[in-house]
């Protein structure tokens, strides 16, 4: 019993794999291996990051190309009871061949045939190898070496274990020859990285259609130049000068890595495609990006051009899961050979979580009429009628309106950080406009200092647009800070430090939504982006969140109310648990139409005011979606830790104890600070606190458990002499007026009024020594929660 898994590992596990040839690599065993990074889970108004998930070893036949994980447990238990977690890592890892044991025993589970296998030792990486060969079907020796040719590692330390995965998969489902696939990822989880290592595989094995002795022709296509440039510029840049792309109407021959977009190929009525100037077996790749944005219509002009060079292996890389709105991709491309969702990558650890703000004005609550003869900016009379917020910015601009959003978005940024990155998505271009207006004007101060303070990026500023776009993704620079925009940015936009997502427009389908909100998942440690907010004006989030599709709850929910001005009444906080717009040629925004007839109808008078503010935030234990208020929810939690008041006392009474209930419950999101903060209850005890909110126990203040302790105990201070007990009088009065943390030695020594009675070791001696006055403050604490 007293053998742990770590003396399994070091005095069974490592020793037989040695020598089942396992240590002729240095890649060969990867221990503790850390295949996450940790669930961030929000605590108060900070973060916490969950312990990663580690395998014990992980078998690889080559650095890039793992074949087994191995699961060990202490010597008394049984090699079966490392089965489920060995399944699960495996699974997690999508490895065929998986080890249970507890030292002596090995249980092997294999994939291909579903057999769980007692064993006597490891099987050798040649034996191994061979098997997963068999299973694969990789019976050419060719294709087998391709399969294990190595990634890029100068352009990336380590691939996730996700992308490791989808590599391989795709690799290997080109080599055993099918010709269209289907990937799905999670914006924000990396598709570029993965189309490249893909690329570089194939590239330096020199793998073709046609099996001659050459390197491969790949085309990367998109339907945006951002969505080309990004990549060709940035990871292919390996390539070298094999790279190249396809525009102007330039027709090149003789590269390897091609880039292109949809509009620079396709044909139209006055031109014919640049697409038919290639045969259509010059590709034996083509790597289709967002490719859920049209080009797999049946009805699309795109369509055409994945049709003529349809003797190419065609890869489709998405981050929409299967919906009504992209049915075509699926049906085109096939179902997915590799899935990887948003709720995998925030429960891991690489996406950041998010808190959900959905806005409302009094317009967007109630609609809004005109008045009998109400005439807009151009003079012309408003239709009666009565309308909402789809009608907003389409077919009616209430400039009242948008100049209420800005004030409230600006209030939210001087609450929490005037330079957090912020992208807005408005309804068109001209909204865009009119926002970045609005908002430069309650910005003077900001503007003033840094001019790009505020941008308005779509596709009328061109190279303009694209150079505040550069700069707003650079992670070192501060401005811009915020980017007005409608469509341009919401797919392929990689802004790792972006802190605010805005909808001040009607987003209509999930593919969409998922695009946008995935400008704000990335994680970055080292610049303190671990969560964004998501800021809804028009209850887009929130529909889309109660979709029982969704697969990535929201944060935190919080509801605001505004008056007539702009300012917030009331906030409530709420604790969750658990038709796309085709773009334009071109870049993807909704463009004017041409002539002078206007679209819609500009009101420039009255006066609105946000009606509500709720804020949605994600249950970390990762339950369904419900709703309940954060009281609730941590009474729920209480109670599942600690069934009754009794228990939650005895735990509560020791120190060490007492530290891990904060932990478990800071894991569930639980801070104590926000909690008093939203029971209205800033100066109780935190275990009183729990007690009446699980238990519905009396609710006594902390000065009130004090000087119960000094009632009921008034000896427990006079052992230590007059100056010991003037002392820890003093640390129960701090306690009284701060709560808990006066109690952590030896720092509260070092501060008034107790730092008065002498230097730190001077105090000591008054209790005849450190241990003395650790006891006698860890008894101090013990008698508070006594009764």
């Amino acid at each position: 019993m007293t053998e742990t898994e770590a003396d399994t590992c070091r005095r069974y596990v490592v020793p037989a794999l040695q020598l089942a040839g396992w240590d002729t690599d240095p890649h060969s065993i990867a221990e503790q291996r850390g295949i996450t990074h940790g669930r961030i889970v929000p605590v108060g108004r900070g973060f916490l990051r969950k312990p990663p998930k580690r395998v014990d070893f992980l078998l690889r036949y080559r650095r890039d190309f793992p074949l087994a994980v191995v699961e060990a447990k202490a010597r008394y238990k049984s090699a079966a009871d490392a089965v489920q977690q060995a399944r699960q890592y495996a699974e997690m890892l999508g490895l065929k061949f998986a080890y249970a044991t507890n030292g002596p025993e090995i249980i092997e589970i294999d994939y291909f045939t579903g057999a769980e296998t007692p064993r006597t030792s490891y099987p050798t990486p040649a034996e191994l190898w061979s098997r997963y060969r068999a299973g694969a079907g990789l019976a050419d020796d060719a294709a087998a070496d391709r399969l294990l040719a190595p990634f890029n590692h100068g352009v990336n330390k380590d691939e996730r274990y996700y992308q490791q995965s989808a590599i391989n998969r795709i690799v290997e489902a080109i080599l055993q020859g099918q010709r269209r696939m289907l990937v799905t990822l999670a914006t924000g989880t990396g598709k570029t990285t993965v189309a490249f290592q893909v690329c570089w595989k194939l590239w330096n094995s020199r793998w073709n259609r046609d099996g001659a002795h050459r390197r491969p022709k790949i085309l990367y296509l998109a339907d945006r130049n951002v969505l080309v440039d990004q990549p060709k510029d940035g990871i292919f840049a390996a390539f070298g000068d094999a790279r190249c792309k396809i525009e102007s109407g330039e027709v090149v021959m003789g590269r390897e890595i091609y880039f292109a977009i949809y509009q620079a190929l396709a044909e139209d009525s006055s031109r014919e495609g640049l697409f038919r100037a290639y045969p259509p077996d010059f590709f034996d790749l083509i790597i289709v990006d967002e490719c859920h944005r049209g080009s797999a219509r049946d009805d699309s002009s795109w369509r055409t051009i994945l049709e003529h060079f349809s003797p190419a292996i065609q890869l489709g890389m998405t981050a929409t899961p299967l919906r009504e709105d992209n049915r075509d991709s699926y049906r085109y491309f096939g179902n997915p050979i590799y899935q990887y969702s948003l709720r995998q990558g925030i429960d891991d650890g690489f996406l950041a979580p998010y808190r959900v703000h959905r806005v409302v004005t009094e317009w967007d609550a109630a609609g809004w009429r005109p008045s009998q003869g109400d005439l807009d900016r151009y003079g012309r009379e408003i239709p009666d009628g009565e309308y909402r917020t789809q009608d907003f910015e389409r077919v009616i601009a209430l400039r009242a309106r948008t100049q209420a959003i800005a004030k409230h978005l600006d209030g939210f940024l001087r609450k929490t950080d005037r330079y957090a990155k912020t992208i807005i998505f408005c309804v068109d271009q001209e909204h865009a406009s009119e926002m970045r207006q609005a908002l430069a004007v309650l910005n003077r101060d900001m503007v003033a200092q840094h001019p790009d303070y505020i941008c308005r990026v779509t596709a009328d500023e061109g190279d303009i647009g694209r150079g505040h776009l550069s700069r707003f993704q650079d992670v070192e620079t501060r401005t811009p800070t915020i980017l007005t925009t409608s469509q341009l940015l919401t797919t392929g936009v990689d802004a790792p430090t972006c802190k605010n997502v805005v909808l001040a427009r009607i987003v209509g389908s999930m593919s969409e939504f998922k695009q946008i909100i995935g400008r704000g998942t990335r994680v970055r440690d080292d610049y303190g982006k671990l969560w964004f907010n998501i800021i809804d004006y028009t209850g887009s989030a929130t529909r889309l969140f109660a979709d029982p599709a969704f697969d990535g709850e929201p944060a935190r929910l919080t509801e605001e109310e505004l008056n007539e001005a702009g300012d917030t009444v009331t906030e409530t906080e709420i604790l969750v648990e658990g038709a796309e717009e085709e773009p334009e040629p071109g870049e993807g925004e909704i463009l004017e139409p041409p002539g002078e007839e206007r679209r819609k109808f500009y009101f420039d008078g009255g006066q609105v005011a946000v009606a509500a503010h709720l804020v949605y935030e994600l249950d970390p234990s990762g339950a369904q979606l419900r709703v309940v208020r954060y009281t609730e929810y941590a009474a729920e939690s209480v109670r599942s830790l600690y069934p009754t008041s009794r228990a939650l006392r005895a735990a509560w009474m020791d120190a060490a104890q007492r530290s891990a209930i904060v932990q478990r419950l800071a894991e569930r999101g639980i801070s104590f600070e926000q909690l008093a903060e939203a029971a209205q209850q800033p100066e109780a005890d935190p275990f009183d606190l729990l007690c009446h909110l699980a238990f519905n126990a009396p609710l006594r203040t902390r000065r009130e458990r004090a000087q119960q302790l000094r009632t009921r105990q008034p000896d427990i201070f006079t052992r230590f002499g007059p100056e010991g007990r003037a002392i820890l009088e003093e640390l129960l009065e701090k306690y009284a007026a701060h709560g808990e943390a006066e109690f952590v030695l030896p720092d509260v020594l070092k501060v008034p009024p107790i730092s008065n009675h002498g230097q730190v070791a001077d105090i000591i001696r008054l209790f005849g020594g450190a241990d003395q006055l650790r006891a006698a403050v860890a008894e101090l604490q013990e008698q508070l929660y006594v009764a």
